[in-house]
This record gives structure tokens, sequence and C-alpha cells, in this order.
């Protein structure tokens, strides 16, 4: 199904080795109610049969225009440019191949893109990790509704949690290696997009995301670089990411590349537990 340009969404899923996650990602987007709908999956050069599950995932299925690309340069930056640059819809979102996302995901976003006017560049989703009504959910929504309020024009939710206005996304430049090749992306990148307009963080929108990095990559991220990024003022934030905290990250050798690395086996079971247990 060909879509025309400017029509409904784009969804971009880059993967590297994601072959016990990765269906179950595909199921949740098919599932996803808005039309017309794009999903652009980029391959970035996996060797564990995770295309041929993509494959036979998106084998039989109506209504939703399926892209399947090929990235052969290393990280998830250069396979998400490759697949932003396919994006010709109203709207973008980007997802994560062991991320869940209800069925009205991307309606959500879309009525409170509506909801709020065309100075909305991008909506930001709530992270969840257990059943939406159990404790631990609502206090992150909490969070979510608190922590945008106090600390203004920053990013508050992971890359996999984004969508976007196109035109804005790509005004903004996208993600790309040449401007950040550093750890925390996602963060520099909603930097940019706030200068194309405004960035909301929605606490009732919601997808279900894996916590196999979060532990790895808040080693990566000192505590006082977080706290001078929560608390370096917007007209000065790109001092803090372009001569500050690129440059150490760099010293560091704390590229984006990292997040090839896979200290973790055997959670595709797990998460598809955790999928089914939301239901």
């Amino acid at each position: 199904m060909a879509l025309e340009q400017g029509e409904g969404w784009t969804v971009v899923i880059p993967y590297y080795n994601e072959r016990s996650f990765l269906a179950a990602t595909i199921a949740s987007l098919r599932e996803q109610t808005v039309r017309p709908l794009r999903l652009v999956l980029v391959d970035n050069a996996s060797t564990d049969g995770s295309v041929q599950v993509a494959r036979a995932a998106l084998a039989e299925v109506d209504g939703v225009d399926v892209t399947f690309l090929h990235e052969a340069t290393p990280g998830q930056a250069a396979a998400l440019e490759r697949g932003i640059a396919n994006a010709s819809t109203r709207f973008t979102a980007i997802c994560d191949a062991d991320t869940i996302y209800p069925p009205d995901y991307l309606a959500r976003a879309q009525t409170r893109f509506d909801a709020e006017g065309a100075h909305i560049a991008a909506v930001l989703a709530t992270a969840l990790y257990n059943r939406p009504d159990s404790a631990d959910s609502r206090l992150r929504r909490l969070k979510m509704r608190i922590a945008p309020q106090l600390l203004r024009r920053q990013c508050h939710a992971g890359g996999y949690a984004h969508t976007f206005r196109t035109d804005a996304l790509k005004r903004a430049g996208g993600y790309s290696r040449k401007i950040w090749p550093h750890l925390r992306k996602d963060h520099e990148l909603i930097h940019r997009v706030w200068k194309q307009g405004r960035v909301i963080h929605d606490p009732s929108l919601w997808c279900l995301a894996s916590d196999r990095r979060s532990a790895a990559l808040q080693k990566r991220w000192t505590l006082f670089e977080r706290l001078l990024y929560h608390a370096t003022p917007f007209q000065l934030k790109d001092w803090y990411f372009y001569r500050f905290l690129g440059p150490r990250m760099a010293a560091r050798a704390h590229d984006e590349l990292k997040l090839r690395e896979r200290p973790w086996e055997n959670e595709g079971e797990k998460m598809s537990h955790r999928m089914n247990a939301t239901r």
C-alpha cells in the first residue's frame, strides 16, 4: 500500500541481533489502530537471523506498508538516519526492537499533536516496566508529570518513546553520527528538536520498555554530568553538549557503538511474558 506524502505515520525500527525480541515488538506495531501506517525496519548488519524473523513476522499483513532496509554502517544512529530518510508521512515514531507498544500508542500521540497545534514538534511517552496499573507504573507516570515542569526544555524519555512531526525531526537534523556519535544521543537530539517547536512529555502515553541496558548506561553518564545537564539553562545547552559532554565522552570512548554490546542472554521469553501480562 503506497502512502501519499504527508499522510499517516512512519514507524522506524532499527535492530541489531534482536531475534528474541523482534517478533513481539512487530506484533504490537502491527496492531496499531492508526492508518495509513508504514513500518520501516532497518537491519544494522545482524548475524543472528533477525532479518528472517522480521520478514516472517510481516509476511502476511494487510493495511500496513512495510519497508525493509539494510544499513551496513555499525551503530543505531546510522540505522536511524537511514530509516528517517525514508519517512515522508506527517508523523514519525522511533521504536526500539525490544519494546512493546499498546494498540492505541500512535493514535494517542496523534490526538495530542492535533489538540496542541502545529507548534508541537514532538510528543514523548512514559516508559513502563510493569503492568500499567502497578504501583511502579503509577509512580513513573507521576514522575513524568512533575519532572518536565521542574526541568524544562529537557529530555525525560528514551528514544524508544519518541514521536515527532516529521518535518520538525528532519529540520533538526535527526539522528546523525556526524552531529553526535556519543551515548545519550536521545537527550542531544531532543535539544535540537526543541529549537523547532515545543516538546511534550505525556504521562498517559506509555510503552513497555526493556531495562536490559539501564544499569550499564547509567555508569557511562556520571552523576556530575547528569546534574549539570539539568542545571544548564536551555540557552547554554549547546555549550553543555558540544563543548563539555561530547569531549568528555570521547575521552572515555563512550561512543554510541557501545549499545551493540550485549551482556545479557535469553531475555526474549521474559519480554514475551511481560507483554502478555499487560494485555
